[in-house]
């Protein structure tokens, strides 16, 4: 054999070799399907979970995406931007409540009627999608009793929780409708907050499957066919891969710190620890926390809708509480800051959901206002005291010359024993006068 013919079978050899290993790479891929893991709040850990999900079953050309779901509800931003990348999927989605003992409630009940396929495990409930504000503010209303001619239903709620309600009653039934799912208990779900058991919600037309488990779901997927944006796709489930995308630790960190009450007490501890470090430099250890903290903080606002007003109110308040410890202002700087930086915590998250804790708010407030007190109380008694150092101590005190001297310049000849006064200082220089018809009396 010539080395010509060695080295075309040679190259003719490693091009079938990669043909085959991508036909075999595509094939895998054409038999996976990508299951993520949901246990928790919704929130932007989960959201971006859900999208690296669909992102990777897209470039894989896999069979579906299934949402393994477990949730009391979370953030109404997250949960849309989750909601956009379900419905602009290019593979079914496939939402399934489970394991047994688990809910699909609030933002949780919105995912499942967005997917393709909705399915949830015997003794499960969805339900529950009245929207509230995370953060300690008050919750929007049940239909109150009707009482001594009181208004009841809607026309009790104040117009911005009507419209909160609209709101989500729209959007709702648009993805009940886009699904072809009951709409009558989908608004049912947001003006009531009512709840279906698995169950009920097969029987009302709320979801499409009911399965004890993960393999008896793929056997019921088997076969069915779905529409992925105005295309059919019939699922074949036989002897399908399932890649798992879990949360790690990172992902348990993030989740932890991207509570908008976490991320603000990590801002207060942030701001705080730089300014005890700036105060005292050395310490060391209160500017390391304090700048960790802050930059999760920052982290943290970066994931979520900041008002960026509220968030100027917070340093504009900020910098007067800390002005008044330099200037002098009768307490106008720090009481001003005070309320200030209240009120751009109140407004701090850009989103009708969202919310710091009204009684955190509260207490920092105190705080921040008894720590102006004590600062105001203690300029003040400082004041009233007398000067016992510094040129001021030396000014106007009085003595007397144990010996004759003779000063530079303009002199001026003292006698030992007469007492003389201060007038003034010069850096380390005495400026004195005799007192007169005065003598030391010893």
């Amino acid at each position: 054999m010539s080395s010509k013919q060695f080295l075309f079978r040679l190259i003719t050899g490693l091009v079938l070799l990669t043909l085959a290993q991508s036909a075999w790479a595509e094939a895998e891929s054409a038999n996976k399907a990508y299951l993520v893991e949901i246990d928790g709040s919704i929130g932007p850990v989960t959201q971006e979970l859900i999208e690296r999900g669909i992102d990777n079953a897209e470039s894989d050309h896999a069979v579906m995406v299934i949402l393994q779901m477990n949730t009391p509800g979370g953030l109404d931003h997250s949960m849309r931007e989750i909601i956009k990348a379900i419905l602009g999927a290019h593979v079914p989605v496939v939402t399934y409540v489970s394991p047994q003992g688990s809910r699909a409630a609030s933002a949780g009940t919105y995912i499942l009627y967005a997917s393709h396929v909705a399915a949830m495990a015997p003794a499960t409930n969805l339900g529950a999608a009245t929207p509230v504000q995370i953060g300690g503010l008050p919750e929007m209303p049940t239909e109150p009793a009707q009482k001594n001619g009181e208004k009841n239903g809607d026309d009790a709620k104040t117009s911005m929780q009507q419209k909160i309600i609209n709101d989500a009653t729209a959007y709702i039934k648009g993805l009940a409708k886009l699904r072809g799912r009951n709409e009558v208990w989908a608004e049912k779900a947001v003006r009531e907050a009512a709840s279906l058991t698995a169950e009920e919600a097969l029987e009302l037309n709320v979801i499409d499957l009911v399965a004890d488990d993960l393999n008896a779901l793929l056997k019921q997927l088997d076969g069915r066919e779905v529409d992925v944006k105005g295309r059919k796709v019939t699922l074949d489930t036989d002897a399908l891969i399932i890649e798992r995308i879990i949360p790690d630790w990172r992902s348990s960190l993030l989740g932890i710190i991207t509570n908008p009450n976490i991320a603000y007490v990590l801002m207060l501890v942030g701001i705080y620890g730089l300014i005890i470090e700036f105060s005292n430099p050395g310490i060391i250890l209160p500017g390391v926390i304090g700048t960790i903290c802050l930059l999760m903080a920052l982290y943290a606002f970066q994931v979520l809708p900041i008002n960026y007003a509220g968030l100027a109110l917070l340093g504009i308040g900020l910098a007067f509480m800390i002005s008044e410890i330099f200037v002098t202002s009768g307490g106008i700087l720090g009481f001003g800051g005070v309320v200030a930086f209240t009120v751009g915590s109140i407004m701090l998250f850009d989103d009708e959901y969202i919310a710091v804790s009204i009684p955190l708010i509260g207490g920092t407030a105190l705080v921040a206002g008894g720590f102006m007190l004590w600062i105001l109380r203690r300029f003040s008694t400082l004041r009233h005291k007398q000067v016992v150092s510094g040129a001021e101590y030396m000014i106007d005190r009085t003595g007397y010359v144990l010996e004759d001297f003779t000063g530079r310049g303009r002199s001026c000849i003292l006698r030992a024993g007469q007492v003389i006064r201060v007038t003034s200082i010069d850096k380390l220089v005495l400026k004195i006068e005799p007192v007169e018809n005065s003598t030391s009396e010893e």
